[in-house]
């Protein structure tokens, strides 16, 4: 099937894009920013953090966690505002940042960010087309 694919394509291989173009994801991780609109109402001003895909290797860490992990992965995947800075805990007289971040953001807050970070990360959307052959059926790997 990959060399029928090369001929159709009529470029290089896939295999050889890979070997040269393709990007490091850990180098490129996907990042985007979601204003929280109950704190920004606050504020009197937009209140955003900006969230950033996480590693397979960052996500496996996470999935061996059973209790909290909406927060965990939130903790994980927030590069501003800084979530586990000791101020923040003092602000809000928590011992760790999962406690602060819980007396920050309300659950539905916590689990909307936390989406948005499995979604950049490549979860809880689709990130694969399945190709048809010219016949219409699809084309199985054997």
């Amino acid at each position: 099937m990959a060399d029928t694919m090369e001929k159709k394509a009529g470029g290089p291989s896939v295999l050889d894009w890979l070997l040269g173009d393709a990007p490091d994801v850990a180098a490129q991780l996907p990042e985007a920013s979601f204003r929280i609109d109950r704190l920004s109402a606050a504020a009197g001003r937009d209140v955003a953090f900006r969230l950033r895909a996480l590693t397979y290797g960052r996500v496996q860490d996470l999935s061996r966690m059973t209790q909290e992990a909406e927060v965990s992965i939130l903790l994980a995947g927030c590069v501003e505002p800084d979530l586990k800075d000791p101020r923040l805990m003092d602000r809000f007289g928590a011992p760790t940042p999962a406690e602060a971040v819980k007396r920050l953001l309300l659950p539905g807050e916590i689990a909307d960010l936390s989406r948005e970070v499995e979604k950049l990360t490549g979860y809880r959307r689709t990130t694969i087309t399945e190709i048809k052959n010219a016949s219409g059926t699809a084309e199985t790997g054997s």
